[in-house]
């Protein structure tokens, strides 16, 4: 795929997303919050979400219907969606990606937390919608840069680990 002379440069910080054609990069940055991208690789068109957190809380549940809001994983896809529908493609012709889920706060180690919680959403939902997951980076500790160039549906990651926080105590015990 021939990269565009000037790519568009979108930035999506948590809660938003994009769609868009050949000719645009997206970008964020994840920590637990998860990232999806979805491209279509004979119409050339992609976009991407990033949400910060797998459901509404109890005002959600209680009946209530707020406005759709992309920090939460359900409302960011059916906000995605809605733009993909303007394309006309059926979903199983997109090819999507997971990233992010990663967990923050090293030294609690339990198996509930944000992150873990984030990657569930994204792989049920994927399947509840008949996507196809090409590829995922998900979990593990620390944040990630996502690089998503629609113009070939490549997705660049450059993942920054963080030490458990037992780690940083001895290091700065070795230093005092």
């Amino acid at each position: 795929m021939v990269k565009p002379a000037n790519p568009l440069d979108i930035f999506l910080h948590p809660g938003d997303y994009y769609f868009a054609d050949r000719d645009t990069r997206i970008r964020t940055i994840l920590g637990s919050c998860v990232a999806m991208t979805f491209w279509h690789p004979q119409l050339l068109v992609g976009g991407m979400c990033h949400y910060m957190l797998p459901e509404r809380g109890s005002e959600h549940k209680s009946g209530n219907r707020p406005a759709p809001d992309g920090r939460f994983a359900d409302a960011a896809i059916a906000l995605l969606l809605a733009e993909i529908d303007t394309v006309g493609a059926p979903y199983r012709e997109y090819q999507i990606k997971l990233f992010g889920g990663g967990n923050m706060f090293p030294k609690n180690g339990n198996t509930t937390q944000l992150g873990m919680q984030n990657i569930g959403a994204a792989r049920r939902l994927a399947k509840h919608y008949g996507f196809t997951c090409v590829a995922e980076y998900l979990g593990d500790f620390g944040h990630r840069n996502i690089i998503f160039e629609v113009w070939s549906g490549e997705v660049w990651v450059r993942h920054s680990q963080i030490l458990p926080l037992t780690e940083y105590e001895s290091i700065d015990r070795s230093l005092g």
